[in-house]
């Protein structure tokens, strides 16, 4: 509906205008960019995994071997957006088996934008976060690349991208495979042993175990094409196309009663941009949008499937469509941005019978029936320096509504706004404070999700969420040090949560607080000597305890985390490293709705990344050395796990001692 409105707005613009998009200049430290995702992330294809370890913000909650998620300031779900070279991502998963970053593969990445807080106008939904992935881009000259790698538990991975073009056209073209077994954690449990333990202690039901057939089942098995052209219709005008296909197959999720059946995903991207129009009409760039995601999740290959009243799949597909019109003005000294933004996603799942394929007679048949989110909103932002002092301001106006086969619909509208500034005290010193206020609507899983059993765990009547949050910092630079403070305040109003054991409307709206520190630095001890490090910290409090209960700890807050990378560069672009990982005991627990204590842990990990010549290198390494055996993802009723009654909720520990080894080969 909202889409039908803006594209023809959008195109009537573009046509009246003469048919390398110009980004608005970044404060560095209103965000985090991660660059050679590709190059460093050479353990596997999972982007969870590679910023978790990358950014003092973000932690991982593990769910399988691959396609984990992540948190950003204890903030998960829809509270954190993901967009893919401007594309919003969505997995099809009420259960986070397919996160949205799960559809891109570090291979393919160029750089990571990490926002943290409420200070994305650009994007609908960022509520405390977001990820903005930046693929590779296709190049005039022929380039390629080759990689392969090798690790424990039988993983291998291969890969190879290849880009070519001219004046008038440039193409790339990138694949990967990735396929690994099971692995083990630091006492030699498979992932399948992980649930036996879990039963032999009682948190887990013998029906939760895998069938002796596909006990030691591989783990995963994951396919990813993408390619691009670009094509210069005019001088500064230039057609943008992209196409990315992701098949996944049989993932195994441990501590989930259900298993991955295969995960599909298609993201295709078409997108106008024009450059330097006039002396003041700096860009305009039109982008439409689509993806979809097919996401059967099944007990198939576990024992409960021999009861033929539980051999039950839910398949859910997600469909999204959008469209965004930006435009970039110079006036004077200051550089403002203009646009308009749609989109509309369909979420649809059912209930069947996996060896017969009927539908599920006995209570409900359709887990989301037909549930479609319409948003349209306009945005602007603005920046301008006066001498040593940077302000940026944004705001963002949203309708949106979300429909449902059935049940009621839902109507929301919110203004967003923000304004961060950063001031250089000297060319060495610079302090930073933003105030930002936006919101998020909930999701047709927080409003409509309905189980096998016909209970309706959704609330239909739920309101959007607020987030008003101040941030303060200090970041200073020279040629020895880099140093990076962050701190924040946020006042969740009407947020999202779950209620354990409430069998119907189990989402409710509560009042919360979150506030903590990151820190980041980098000291290079000599030329060839250089630490860097990283660590954060988060306290989450609900104004109130839910009805019934007594704690007021706010789930999903990881306790102080950190890591510590010593770094020697022996050679030209050979560079070796040790690293120390690390966490508190997980004690601020929101033990009424799930969460259990988890003890503190470290680890350590080695890597040797040698340069053979100009067009190939070698890396060699090892995580967790001592194998210790450890959890770093904690169990709030969020997310549906398995468990035995009343017992506590299966953990699901992290791989144990990992060695690997790459090589990349370029021309």
């Amino acid at each position: 509906m909202f889409i039908r409105k803006i594209i023809p707005l959008s195109l009537i613009t573009l046509s009246l205008l003469h048919a390398n998009e110009i980004k608005l200049e970044k404060i560095n430290i209103e965000s985090t960019v991660v660059e050679e995702i590709s190059q460093n992330a050479q353990i596997s294809a999972d982007l969870a995994q590679s910023l978790s370890t990358s950014v003092p913000s973000i932690d991982m909650n593990r769910r399988s071997a691959i396609a984990n998620d992540i948190f950003i300031r204890g903030q998960k779900r829809d509270n954190i957006s993901v967009e893919v070279d401007g594309t919003r991502v969505q997995g099809a998963c009420p259960n986070r088996m397919d996160p949205p970053i799960s559809h891109v593969l570090t291979s393919q990445i160029e750089e990571v934008e990490v926002i943290e807080g409420p200070y994305d106008v650009e994007t609908f939904g960022t509520l405390s976060g977001g990820i903005k992935v930046k693929t590779k881009q296709p190049t005039k000259e022929t380039k390629g690349e080759v990689n392969l790698g090798m690790g424990s538990w039988g993983y291998k991975k291969v890969g190879g991208t290849l880009s070519t073009g001219n004046d008038l056209v440039r193409v790339l073209i990138s694949g990967s495979y990735e396929n690994s077994r099971q692995y083990e954690d630091g006492d030699g449990n498979t992932i399948a042993e992980q649930i036996d333990r879990a039963i032999a202690e009682g948190n887990a039901q013998a029906s939760n175990a895998y069938k002796p057939e596909f006990h030691d089942k591989d783990a995963y098995t994951k396919k990813s094409v993408m390619t691009k052209m670009f094509i210069t219709t005019a001088e500064d005008h230039e057609l943008r196309l992209s196409y990315t296909a992701n098949r996944s197959d049989d993932v195994l999720y441990g501590n989930s009663p259900m298993d991955a059946m295969y995960d599909d995903s298609n993201i295709y991207s078409v997108e106008y941009n024009i450059d330097n129009i006039n002396s003041f009409y700096k860009n305009i760039n039109l982008q439409y949008y689509a993806s979809d995601v097919d996401h059967p999740m099944s007990t198939q290959y576990r024992v409960a499937s021999n009861n033929p009243m539980m051999d039950n799949t839910n398949d859910l597909t997600t469909d999204m469509q959008g469209v965004k019109l930006k435009n970039i003005f110079d006036l004077s000294d200051y550089t403002l941005l203009v646009g308009l933004d749609a989109s509309e996603r369909e979420w649809d799942g059912k209930y069947y019978n996996t060896t017969t394929g009927a539908p599920l007679m006995a209570g409900n048949s359709k887990s989301i029936d037909d549930a479609k989110t319409d948003n349209a909103a306009i945005f602007t932002k603005l920046d301008k320096s006066f001498g040593a002092l940077h302000v940026s301001l944004g705001a963002r106006y949203d309708d949106t509504e979300i429909t449902h086969a059935t049940l009621r619909t839902n109507n929301y509208e919110s203004l967003s706004a923000n304004i961060f500034t950063s001031y250089n005290i000297n060319k060495e010193n610079k302090i930073f404070l933003g105030v930002g206020s936006s919101t998020r609507v909930p999701d047709a899983r927080e409003l409509y999700f309905t189980k096998s059993n016909g209970n309706l765990v959704g609330t239909p009547d739920l309101d959007q969420t607020r987030n008003n949050e101040i941030d303060l910092g200090y970041e200073f630079n020279n040629d020895e040090l880099s140093f990076k403070i962050k701190t924040f305040y946020s006042m969740l109003d009407d947020y999202i949560y779950i209620e354990k054991g409430v069998n119907v409307n189990a989402f409710e709206n509560i009042d919360a607080t979150v506030y903590g520190a990151e820190v980041s630095a980098s000291y290079f001890v000599t030329d060839d000597l250089s630490i860097d490090m990283g660590a954060s910290y988060k306290v989450g409090e609900k104004d109130e305890a839910l009805d019934g209960q007594s704690d007021k700890d706010l789930a999903d807050m990881a306790p102080l985390r950190g890591d510590l990378a010593l770094n020697y560069e022996y050679a030209n672009n050979s560079i070796a490293t040790f690293e120390v990982e690390a966490s508190d005991r997980w004690d601020n627990i929101d033990s009424d709705n799930g969460e259990q204590e988890l003890a503190g842990w470290a680890i350590f990990n080695m890597k040797v990344k040698h340069e053979l010549d100009k067009h190939a290198e070698i890396t060699v390494g090892v995580n967790n050395l001592f194998d210790k055996t450890y959890a770093k993802s904690n169990t709030y009723a969020d997310l549906v796990l398995i468990v035995n009654g009343s017992s506590d909720v299966m953990l699901m520990n992290e791989p144990g001692r990992y060695f690997y080894t790459n090589l990349t080969f370029r021309f």
